[in-house]
């Protein structure tokens, strides 16, 4: 495949590199094109090395070859990492100023973008309206990491690393020509998937985690793209692939995926929080490991509730109107002397406040790292005297029926933002 990586001019254009190195390693011709300004990181030099191709910035090369035009027309998929905020504004707004942007007018094929830019220009009113605008055109816009950004801050606006940007690209240049499912039931809709497990550091090598592998959110999200949907994909730790197509959001803590959903809430149709998150983190993260001590005695670990993503969702959407239109959260349950797995469920659907609660019950052998599953799907509106149907098959198999029931809920079954608008097909 012939490939054009453009380069765009912030710190992190130094992690393509390493991207380049991926595509040919794979066998792909990579044409580099960076701006101008990039070359202030790495090089002209290191990507013609990297590459083995002659690289410019200008429109003023390689006349002859009317440059400038052939690199759209020919490249089967053209990728922009890092994508800053300055370089989103110019595709958006069509500007032609240098050989990159030229190449973007020209372009025939997919267009990936992968953004890294600070939290503020990135949450900026215009940056999100420059991003609405490309993805509307069909250019694939990938949701930057949160993480530790330049300097001393952290948050949304990280460039994802090199080997997520590899896949979701040509994932993008794999399905750019493929139609929908044969059904295409969530077709021109937005899911958003959490999945994997959230990780709580305790000291720079120890951390408090659950049993999930992310099996059952990795089925969802695939299970959403064979329905035509675009697909959010935020991950925890993951013991599975990574789907194929969709636009990866990394992250580790429940607070870091906090950050994630409520970036992504205001742009989704559907939210789907398939990831297991913990309730608790140490109240102090230690910058060193905590070691044995000499006189026996043991560290006390005390713990700090975490936010409850799923129900702030909610609430914000009451408060604001704005947000999905069906959020969907996952219940793992055991049940006690004190209640069955239905009924914590239940309580739990009217804590949360969300639209369907996916009920399973939980413990070692169960669920957790398992290929299949039996789950119930509630409802606020379900008869509170009859039973819900159990659906028991493969993750897989329990991804399509929720699919299903998602699309069911938007063809007018489903209740709006209010409780009582219903919510339009299409």
């Amino acid at each position: 495949m012939r490939i054009v990586l453009g380069v765009g001019g912030g710190i992190a254009a130094y992690k393509a590199a390493s991207l380049l190195r991926l595509f040919t390693e794979a066998g792909h011709s990579v044409q580099v094109v960076p701006t101008e300004a990039s070359t202030r990181f790495v090089g002209i030099a290191t990507w013609e090395a990297l590459s083995g191709h002659p690289v410019s910035t200008t429109v003023f090369d390689a006349v002859d070859t009317v440059n400038h035009v052939r690199l759209g027309h020919e490249a089967d998929l053209i990728v922009v990492a890092p994508a800053t905020a300055d370089l989103l504004a110019k595709a958006a707004a069509g500007l032609a100023a240098d050989l990159l942007t030229n190449t973007l007018l020209m372009a025939r094929g997919p267009v990936f973008f992968a953004p890294a830019m600070h939290t503020e220009m990135w949450n900026h009113p215009a940056t999100q309206a420059n991003v609405a605008t490309l993805r509307a055109r069909g250019a694939v816009v990938m949701d930057p990491a949160t993480g530790r950004l330049t300097g001393k801050d952290s948050g949304p606006g990280r460039l994802p690393e090199p080997e997520d940007i590899f896949a979701a690209a040509l994932a993008a240049a794999r399905t750019d020509s493929v139609p929908a499912g044969p059904s295409g039931l969530l077709s021109g809709k937005t899911v958003t998937v959490t999945a994997g497990g959230t990780r709580e550091p305790l000291d720079p090598v120890r951390f408090l985690g659950n049993r999930s592998s992310g099996k059952q959110g990795a089925a969802i999200a695939e299970a959403a793209l064979a329905e035509g949907a675009r697909v959010r994909f935020i991950a925890a730790h993951l013991e599975v692939p990574v789907p194929r197509g969709v636009e990866l959001v990394q992250v580790e803590t429940a607070l870091e995926l906090r950050e994630a959903v409520h970036e992504a809430a205001h742009s989704t149709d559907v939210l789907v929080m398939s990831a297991a998150v913990a309730d608790f983190r140490p109240g102090e993260n230690a910058e060193t490991k905590i070691k044995k001590r000499d006189d026996g005695s043991d560290p006390v670990i005390t713990l700090v509730r975490n936010p409850d993503i799923l129900a702030e969702t909610v609430q914000n959407r009451a408060e604001t109107g704005a947000g999905p239109a069906l959020i969907v959260g996952f219940a793992a349950e055991t049940g006690d002397g004190s209640g069955s797995v239905l009924e914590y469920g239940r309580r739990k659907l009217e804590r949360k406040g969300c639209d369907l609660l996916v009920l399973n019950q939980v413990g070692r052998s169960l669920v957790f790292g398992q290929d299949s599953t039996e789950v119930r799907i509630l409802s606020p509106h379900d008869d509170p005297q009859a039973e819900p149907a159990a659906l028991t098959g493969s993750k897989a198999e329990i991804a399509r029926h929720l699919m299903e029931r998602i699309a069911a809920e938007f063809s007018g079954s489903s209740r709006g933002r209010d409780g009582s608008i219903p919510v339009p097909p299409g």
